[in-house]
């Protein structure tokens, strides 16, 4: 999901700029929430978790560049189910902007964009979840079916945000809609295994069920 340099650039950037400063106050809101809920020493160490986990996630696993932007494990949902939506969101910002400083410079013009298309599919699932999951469900109650429909849910609207600024970029030529589909073909080997992943970890969580270091709570805020 880290849009290649050069496919949207000039004052159609400023865009970007926009769409994460929105994310950003939101993520801001679920902060704020998180902090009153449970406190900064908790909010502090599952959004450390979390970023840690995003960096290795887009560091350290495998990722490859095709198309208009590269293929990475993100794994948010699963972030998402086990941290709460504040943790997950600050990872999220924090591991990418970590990885793009130290990592990867190239990246850091795109980083507005690259965030919004990590996290607006963050809060799109944070609404669904609050919709159709109690809330204060263990992440081990949760069932199998709500964690695949969650996580194909942020997958989608990865790709979705891909082809949106591959798009505003490029606009709909030939060579653009064929790179945005190169990608999207690509990408499908994360659609099929990341949600294959998350209810992997969940298996693993509801075995693990004595465990106070599995058995987090799922708040719509936090």
């Amino acid at each position: 999901m880290h849009i290649e340099p050069g496919i949207v650039t000039g004052a159609k950037i400023l865009f970007s700029y926009g769409t994460a400063a929105a994310a950003a106050t939101y993520s801001v809101k679920l902060i704020a929430d998180a902090l009153r809920e449970k406190g900064v020493f908790s909010l502090a160490a599952r959004a450390m978790f979390s970023t840690v986990s995003v960096f290795i996630f887009f560091q350290v696993l495998p990722h490859f560049s095709v198309g208009v932007s590269e293929v990475h494990f993100i794994l948010g949902s699963t972030l998402f189910l086990l941290l709460g939506a504040a943790p997950a969101a600050l990872g999220l910002a924090l591991g990418l902007l970590i990885q793009g400083m130290f990592f990867s410079p190239i990246d850091l013009p795109q980083y507005g964009m690259n965030m919004t298309t990590l996290l607006v599919p963050l809060f799109a699932i944070q609404a669904i979840a609050a919709r159709v999951i109690s809330a204060n469900t263990a992440y081990v109650d949760l069932s199998y079916k709500q964690a695949l429909m969650l996580s194909t849910t942020y997958q989608a609207g990865v790709v979705a945000w891909v082809a949106f600024w591959a798009i505003l970029g490029n606009g709909f030529a030939a060579a653009n809609l064929a790179s945005i589909a190169t990608f999207g073909i690509a990408y499908m080997s994360v659609i099929l295994l990341e949600p294959l992943v998350d209810l992997a970890v969940l298996a693993l969580a509801k075995n693990l069920r004595g465990s106070t270091l599995l058995t987090p709570r799922l708040h719509n805020a936090a």
